[in-house]
């Protein structure tokens, strides 16, 4: 069936961090450019702001210049672009896709929703994260309206798998395939120490392969687990493997968002930050922006970054794909990096979720049924 890859495993890939939305677009916007075979890009929501247009810009220019670009768009999240925005796009040569356009022909499926953000050049590079494209994400908003994320860019085979995912994306949303783009006969592969494997996760699987990286991640940990994420609402399994990992002496560090944009979230969660906090894992709430980076860190060596979040929407209702990377000097950035966001972060205290007023203690008892939904 279309759509079902689990995802690859490929050595000898380059990767680079940016550690923020403004690194994260100057990079992207300008590995775009660079583009001569094909452009695949694929994102659940695009803002028709600044950077939206300069992103469409560029996609416009590819398509003049002869490249076959191609883009997926999650319908429901681009539910405030102007139809307007794709239209040009289109004319301009840009084949454009909404997926899962809501049809009472399959209402099953009304709640899945495509959450991948991705850019992919030539079948080379690939630039991904927890990043849509917006000016929100970028970095530019001003005071609690500016979003903190997140994002790699990784050259070699991994690549190529992806190019081969986002394919059999269009096809099962689309019912065609993609023309194959022209292979760049010049192109010389750079070599890199990085162990890269793809996880796709897609909700009709059997079991949640994001999920499930999450977890043999943690059960592999020797020392240490560092997460950064804006929801976390990771059913009881993940907590439980926290806490084994909490009482075996791996310290475990947290941060989390002091700001959120779904604030339902953040209340339902304390339900499962609670016996976290009270068994004395770090947890931290990171200040003054809107936290939205998705990473993982084990063990220094041992990264997972890209679309999902900790929560039952990413592991079972969404499309989503994650890189894990194994590598010394890419564990070394996101160490680096997970550091920074600490210094700029607050500890929760021990016994502060107990402290919640009794309305917010029912709200959460009454809400907590909906997690699987959020």
């Amino acid at each position: 069936m279309a759509g079902t890859r689990r995802g690859g495993h490929s050595l000898g890939n380059r990767v680079q961090l940016y550690e923020n939305g403004g690194d994260f677009f100057d990079a992207l916007f300008a590995g775009i450019a660079t583009a001569t075979t094909s452009l695949q890009a694929e994102f659940y929501i695009i803002k028709a702001d600044s950077t939206g247009l300069e992103f469409a810009r560029l996609l416009i220019e590819a398509a003049a210049r002869g490249v076959e670009v191609a883009l997926i768009y999650d319908f429901v999240g681009c539910y405030d672009t102007p139809s307007s925005y794709f239209k040009r796009l289109e004319q301009a040569g840009v084949r454009c896709l909404a997926f899962n356009i809501p049809a009472f022909s399959r209402l099953r499926w009304l709640d899945r929703r495509d959450h991948r953000k991705m850019v992919l050049v030539d079948g080379k590079s690939a630039y991904l994260g927890g990043m849509n494209i917006g000016d929100a994400y970028a970095g530019t908003g001003e005071g609690p309206e500016r979003w903190r994320d997140a994002g790699l860019c990784l050259r070699g085979p991994a690549a190529r798998e992806l190019q081969a995912i986002f394919r059999e994306t269009w096809a099962m949303e689309s019912g065609e395939e993609l023309p194959l783009p022209e292979v760049n006969r010049h192109f010389i592969e750079e070599k890199g120490d990085a162990d890269v494997m793809i996880v796709n996760g897609a909700p009709h699987h059997t079991r949640s392969a994001i999920r499930s990286a999450f977890r043999l991640a943690m059960a592999g940990a020797r020392h240490s687990i560092r997460i950064m994420t804006p929801y976390f609402l990771p059913g009881p399994r993940m907590v439980r493997a926290l806490l084994r990992a909490h009482r075996s002496g791996i310290k475990v560090q947290m941060i989390l968002p002091s700001i959120s944009d779904v604030p339902l979230v953040k209340l339902i969660s304390q339900a499962y930050l609670t016996p976290l906090v009270q068994a004395g894992i770090e947890v931290y709430e990171r200040q003054d922006v809107i936290l939205h980076a998705k990473v993982m860190l084990i063990d220094e060596t041992w990264v997972t970054l890209g679309s999902a979040n900790l929560d039952h929407r990413s592991f079972h209702r969404n499309f989503e794909i994650n890189v894990v990377v194994d590598s010394h000097d890419f564990g070394a950035q996101v160490w680096r990096m997970f550091d920074e966001d600490l210094t700029l972060s607050r500890r929760v205290a021990v016994g502060e979720y107990a402290r919640r007023g009794w309305l917010e203690r029912l709200l959460i008892w009454l809400l907590t049924p909906l997690r699987r939904f959020l």
